[in-house]
Formats: structure tokens, sequence, C-alpha cells
């Protein structure tokens, strides 16, 4: 078993997912939309938001769907991690997924346990952290 992150939009989901497969370099695996569902079963909206999708990043699949309206909450109380192999790949999903950001905790930047660690909430909302250890990796 392995967790899966799943995350909400407001009404932007094949947006988003499909920015972050570009930038993290993953591929959508599937996507299901409103319209594709049985009339009884579909959200309030429009046909195009999306009921389920998937977006696989290297090994791991995340997982998103729309929740207009009184369905949506903000996210919080987490981030979505990416440890990038190289610095010049942390600055540039750092610039990629921070471009617009509602907001950026803390910019791309050395810190104790990482050469290169950020924290923001992209364009979506969707909270990120960059965590690129490079010569401050244990061992």
């Amino acid at each position: 078993m392995e967790p899966t992150v799943y995350l909400n939009f407001n009404g932007n989901c094949l947006e988003a997912m499909t920015h972050y497969a570009n930038v993290l370099g993953g591929e959508v695996t599937g996507v299901f939309l409103n319209k594709d569902g049985p009339a009884d079963s579909r959200m309030p909206g429009g046909d195009n938001l999306v009921m389920n999708m998937a977006v696989k990043i290297g090994a791991t699949i995340m997982m998103a769907s729309d929740a207009p309206g009184e369905w949506y909450a903000k996210p919080q109380g987490f981030s979505v991690n990416v440890s990038p192999k190289t610095m010049a790949e942390a600055e540039r999903v750092f610039a990629e997924l921070s471009k617009d950001a509602e907001k950026v905790q803390m910019p791309l930047g050395e810190t104790f346990w990482a050469d290169a660690f950020a924290m923001f909430t992209d364009k979506y909302g969707t909270p990120w952290m960059i965590n690129f250890a490079g010569s401050k990796m244990p061992g």
C-alpha cells in the first residue's frame, strides 16, 4: 500500500494538473470529466469539470478533481514536496511552479539541511515544498 496525494481544485483541475505534469516531467494517465458520468451522478458546474484525474510522476501518482463552489476548501495542513536531483532542476521547478504564486513563504535558498529549499502556495492554491539536499545529503 502506498499513499497518494489527492488534490481538489475550484474548477481548474485540468489546467493545474496538466501544468504539474509538464513541469515535473509527468504524464496524464487518465481524465474523467463530469460529462463522462451518468446524468444523475454529475456535480453542478458544467460538463468539463474533472471528476477524477491521474498524473504519473516517476513512480508516484497524483490524483485530483474539481470541487466547485461550496464543495471547495482551500488546501491547508500539508505540502506537496518534490526533491529535484540537481540545483538547476530545483531552480527550474521553483521558477515554473511559483510563477504567479498566491504566496511565497520561503523563496528558494540555502538552509542548514539543504542546498536549496522553498515553500510556497502556487496560483492554483496548492502548497509546495522544494527540497534539494545537494551537498548536505547525509551519508
